[in-house]
């Protein structure tokens, strides 16, 4: 029984969605607001049970002394963020929120750099440190060499006081067109990518409501 509950509240809100192909609509909007419900009430509970509890409220229930402390400087912190609310006592919130911003600040830099630019200089410097692949890993240092360079703006700055247009060195502009050719490649790679899982989404949606159609005919 609850098989086919499910099964038919599934095609029920698949319909519902496939009706935004006549515009959008109230089915439409009611699907789209039951998954942000659902969605919130997911993320609530896993907030909940995976960081509030263990992190907060049992540390403050259960621990010694020191995590005691420890939990009240994030619980304060939150209540002092609460004050944002009122415009009178919104710079009782100021002082968490910049830390808040610091933070992800650090967090976001520090991941750019040794996550992403040192694993990238990393990666590119692998096949040539080990001898093998060389081809790969040169064309991967070449496109990772153009994509930087297009992405560089900077022009020496006596052609702007001198009144010229500002103009990169020939050979920065080559470069830079090759690092747009590697764009183009990976933008379509990522296109195709998204338009497959779209593509293989829709076809078990419509599989699912035939195989309801069946089930029911039969």
């Amino acid at each position: 029984m609850m098989e086919w509950v499910w099964m038919i509240a599934g095609v029920v809100l698949t319909l519902m969605v496939f009706s935004y192909i006549f515009g959008d609509n109230f089915l439409f909007r009611v699907a789209t607001y039951l998954f942000v419900g659902v969605a919130a009430g997911y993320l609530f509970v896993v907030v909940f049970y995976q960081v509030l509890m263990p992190r907060l409220v049992e540390p403050i229930l259960l621990g010694t002394m020191g995590e005691r402390v420890l939990a009240v400087v994030p619980l304060l912190g939150a209540a002092l963020l609460l004050f944002k609310i009122s415009p009178r006592l919104a710079f009782l919130g100021k002082a968490p929120m910049a830390f808040l911003v610091g933070v992800g600040a650090a967090v976001a830099i520090g991941g750019s750099v040794f996550g992403t630019l040192l694993g990238q200089v990393n990666a590119a410097g692998a096949p040539f440190r080990s001898g093998s692949g060389i081809l790969e890993g040169l064309l991967a240092l070449i496109g990772a060499v153009g994509v930087l360079a297009y992405f560089q703006f900077s022009t020496p700055a006596r052609a702007s006081l001198s009144g010229e247009v500002p103009k990169r060195p020939a050979w920065l502009e080559a470069l830079a067109w090759v690092g747009q050719i590697f764009l183009g490649i990976t933008l379509g790679a990522l296109f195709s990518g998204v338009l497959i899982a779209s593509i293989t989404a829709l076809l078990d949606r419509v599989q699912a409501i035939l195989l309801l159609l069946a089930r029911l005919l039969s």
